[in-house]
């Protein structure tokens, strides 16, 4: 079986109750983890001893899985939800999502081969090689945790998304835990900002949020829409959006729908970054940003990335 994307085609397989997806060349598993374990805090995933355990959840659809690699070379997807079989177009659907998820079905050779001869990109492409985009394929939830991330530090956006997802989402419960699900735009869609007044997030982003799953539910606002649409024309569609700046339409073009051009260019940690591998007194101004960017045409997305990791 195959998952084909962008005329490439991604193999993955069924084994007994597991499914087995081939991993490209250019993967490695530690990398992506180093990544993905930067904050305790995060409530969607749990990571033990290598293994990510999540809820995959599709429209109506909600599977419980953990994710483990053998040797870089295959991720091994085993299915939690107990005794129900989980069909073939379900399967599809979840071999989907995970290489959205990382980005598997894009080959990073031409990035490693611009980052290698970059002077600031050289020490964080050869530290983190294997790393991908880890991305949010739900539109929702990338924008809801762009609107979260505004304006306050990562560990206090963490602990608002905590709060918003128990207070709203489903779970799942395996084993004695409980593995929490992003709430849904069709339910955040009936409430109002005064719902969310236990969560210690301002009236604003409450009301933000709330226009966004409206927009959503009202069918004025997809990821299919989006994804038809050059960079350009998403950027402009997405920054119209009450509550989306320049900066949080780029993370969102970035992380869910795949732009590699996507460049948030006023990120403070990518600001910081680039101050403390050129050992600048002062931040980089956004002139000499984009003077460094010329050479990442077509990988600003990535570049930000493993910029942004330097600072975990």
């Amino acid at each position: 079986m195959y998952v084909e994307k962008e005329n490439e085609k991604v193999i993955w397989h069924d084994v007994d109750d597991v499914m087995i997806i081939t991993l490209p060349a250019n993967f490695d598993m530690n990398a992506n983890l180093g990544y993905l374990t930067r904050e305790k805090n995060e409530c969607l995933y749990e990571i033990e001893n290598n293994i990510i355990t999540k809820v995959i959840a599709i429209g109506e659809m909600q599977s419980l899985v953990q994710i483990s690699v053998i040797d870089n070379q295959q991720m091994v997807v085993q299915f939690l939800n107990g005794s129900r079989p989980i069909e073939k177009g379900e399967r599809e659907k979840i071999a989907t999502y995970i290489l959205e998820w990382f980005d598997l079905d894009n080959d990073l050779t031409p990035f490693y081969e611009m980052a290698n001869a970059d002077p600031l990109l050289k020490i964080p492409a050869q530290k983190f090689y294997g790393l991908r985009v880890i991305g949010i394929p739900d539109l929702f939830e990338a924008l809801c945790w762009g609107v979260l991330g505004q304006q306050i530090n990562l560990a206090f956006a963490y602990s608002l998304k905590r709060q918003f997802v128990e207070s709203f989402g489903d779970s799942i419960e395996w084993n004695g835990k409980k593995y929490w699900v992003f709430p849904p735009y069709e339910r955040i869609a009936q409430l109002e900002p005064t719902d969310l007044a236990a969560i210690k997030m301002t009236v604003k982003k409450s009301e933000y949020i709330i226009g966004i799953a409206r927009l959503m539910a009202n069918g004025e606002l997809s990821k299919e829409q989006l994804k038809k649409m050059d960079f350009k024309e998403a950027e402009k569609s997405l920054i119209k959006i009450r509550g989306i700046g320049p900066w949080t339409a780029n993370y969102v073009l970035m992380r869910c729908l795949r732009f590699q051009t996507a460049f948030p260019i006023d990120d403070v940690g990518l600001i910081n970054s680039i101050k403390t591998l050129r050992n600048m007194n002062q931040k980089p101004t956004k002139e000499e940003i984009l003077a460094l960017s010329i050479p990442w045409k077509n990988w600003e997305s990535y570049a930000t990335f493993y910029l942004w990791r330097v600072l975990y």
